[in-house]
């Protein structure tokens, strides 16, 4: 056996049992000693970019694709400038000249390839996944489905696979569900399998991983985010789907309210993803800049939004609820209306987790915090409803306690006291299954309010502690201080609807008058003066009125 015969037998050893850094080093010297053939450049150019050597596989694919083509090869070509394609467009961004390979690869199978060919199947994917991106999620279904007949009748995993991804896809934005996320675990069942070549299962994870947080899957998200993490551990010298990896962890992390963890996790994300640029840095970058806000760190979250946007990432609404934060609320109102009316559709382009769009569901609970904050109860209540109806189409813990808090927090600002607490304690309830701290600290903290509002102080305060612990053990440092802050009330332990309705009742209006005035019911009026009369130890209106002027609140 001669060496370079050795070098390529090695080579293919450490290709096989996915040793990357090894596999390209021994076909890059192979390639140096005299030339590869077809086969084994795809072999290197895999290698390349599997190791993050993206200029040299694109060289080796298409010399690979070139060899093919040379030699008659004509399906082995095609799928060689698929791969090429599909590896510009959706792991570098180069759309125009992953097109070009894409479109190389139908012109040789519809021109020169045999009739029936599983090459056949895979050329039918990019028009599939173009469909689906402009929202022709039945056109897109019925083009996955042919693919994956192909795919079946050719025993072909990669295919398969990626069709079967397609098709689940295609059924989220169709609104079924249930079906879609049943047909992403027998995707995920068949990546277990191992009979899919080594780029695929990472393409099949990140987007089940994404379509998992499209619909608030958590318990999901949380076992495939596990697999991936597993399955990248396993492959010395990965390069390409560590970072999408981390900045999953992250968000997972953040959510079980292990912040340090999720920080360190963002922060490898960014770090990994930036050099060579990816796609998915995007991703990473908004989340560090949402952990910076939670954090109260607004500088840092500020430039991390901007280098989100600048890498094709929507910043809001995580930007917005900066804004949100450090008071510029109309400047947060302008961007919730914009995004609310421009974006329609519950999945919006899962095909495409670089640019990894918030969820409509996440965009309604943003526009209930930002309209409560600037007095627009109507449209908070706008977006509750639409929130109720994805919740009923979902049905997911996790959407179902964003909108059971978004109803209580409506509630309560509508001046229903009652009915908010009820709605909080179902939020409540659902955060603490998911095991979600902060999220069940702040549905606290609104307890808090409506119990005061209710006049029941001595559990409000408890509430209040509990969400006190929690932001002072995750390090939510805005919302302890929010805590902490003098409360906004007088001295006299008043709300600021109740102190509304004392200036309106002192200012001689009636019952019936000051219902108008704040559009709510006389029997709500009667509560907030009942309420005002126990809390001030006061036997009617006079009293009441003496008591305003000498404390000054009016």
């Amino acid at each position: 056996m001669t060496d370079g015969s050795r070098e390529l037998e090695q080579a293919h050893a450490a290709f096989d049992r996915r040793a990357w850094d090894e596999a390209y080093a021994r076909l890059v010297a192979a390639d140096e000693a005299g030339s590869l053939g077809p086969d084994d450049l795809q072999r290197l150019a895999v290698s390349a970019f599997l190791t993050g050597r993206d200029d040299v596989a694109e060289d080796r694919w298409a010399r690979a694709y070139q060899a093919f083509d040379e030699a008659g090869a004509v399906q082995a070509a095609a799928r060689c400038a698929f791969w090429l394609g599909m590896v510009l467009i959706t792991a570098r961004g180069a759309e125009a000249r992953g097109s070009g390979w894409i479109a190389r690869a139908q012109r040789l199978v519809h021109e020169r390839a045999p009739r029936d060919c599983a090459e056949r199947g895979y050329v039918l994917l990019p028009a599939a996944l173009r469909a689906l991106d402009v929202g022709d999620a039945e056109a897109a279904h019925a083009a996955f489905d042919q693919a994956a007949a192909i795919g079946d009748r050719f025993d072909e995993p990669d295919l398969v696979a990626l069709a079967r991804l397609g098709q689940a896809q295609a059924l989220l934005r169709m609104g079924a569900e249930q079906p879609g996320m049943q047909l992403l675990d027998e995707v995920m069942a068949g990546v277990d399998a191992a009979r899919v070549s080594p780029i695929t299962p990472g393409i099949v994870y990140c987007g089940v991983i994404l379509a998992c947080q499209q619909v608030f899957d958590v318990r999901r998200a949380q076992e495939w985010t596990a697999s991936l993490t597993e399955w990248c551990a396993d492959q010395p010298g990965l390069v390409p789907f560590r970072g999408q990896c981390l900045v999953h962890r992250s968000e997972l992390a953040r959510l079980r309210g292990d912040w340090a963890e999720a920080v360190a996790e963002a922060d490898q994300a960014c770090e990994r993803l930036s050099i060579p640029p990816d796609p998915a840095a995007a991703m990473a970058y908004y989340q560090r800049a949402e952990l910076h806000r939670l954090q109260g760190e607004y500088a840092a979250a500020e430039s991390a939004f901007e280098q989100a946007a600048a890498l094709g990432h929507d910043p809001h609404p995580g930007l917005a609820l900066l804004w949100l934060d450090q008071g510029r609320t109309q400047a947060a109102a302008a961007a919730v209306h914009r995004i609310i009316d421009q974006t329609s559709d519950p999945y919006p382009r899962v095909s495409d987790e670089a640019r990894d769009p918030r969820p409509r569901a996440h965009l309604l609970g943003a526009c209930v915090e930002v309209m409560l904050a600037v007095g627009d109860t109507p449209a908070a209540w706008a977006a509750t409803t639409e929130l109720t109806e994805l919740a009923e189409s979902l049905g997911t813990p996790l959407v179902r306690a964003v909108t059971a808090q978004a109803r209580g927090a409506v509630l309560l600002a509508d001046d229903q006291p009652g009915a908010a607490v009820r709605a909080l304690e179902e939020a409540r309830s659902g955060w603490l299954e998911l095991q979600a701290p902060y999220e069940v600290a702040r549905t606290r903290v609104l307890i808090a309010r409506a119990l005061r509002e209710l006049g029941d102080d001595d559990t409000a305060a408890l509430e209040h502690r509990a969400a006190a612990k929690v932001f002072d053990e995750v390090g939510a440092t805005p919302d302890l201080q929010r805590l902490d802050a003098p409360a906004a009330h007088p001295p006299s332990g008043l709300t600021a609807r109740e102190l509304e309705v004392v200036r309106l009742v002192v200012g001689g209006r009636t019952n019936r008058e000051v219902a108008a005035e704040l559009v709510i019911s006389e029997k709500t009026v009667a509560r907030h003066l009942h309420n005002v009369f126990t809390k001030l130890d006061l036997p009617n209106r006079s009293a009441l009125t003496a008591f305003a002027y000498e404390h000054d609140l009016v």
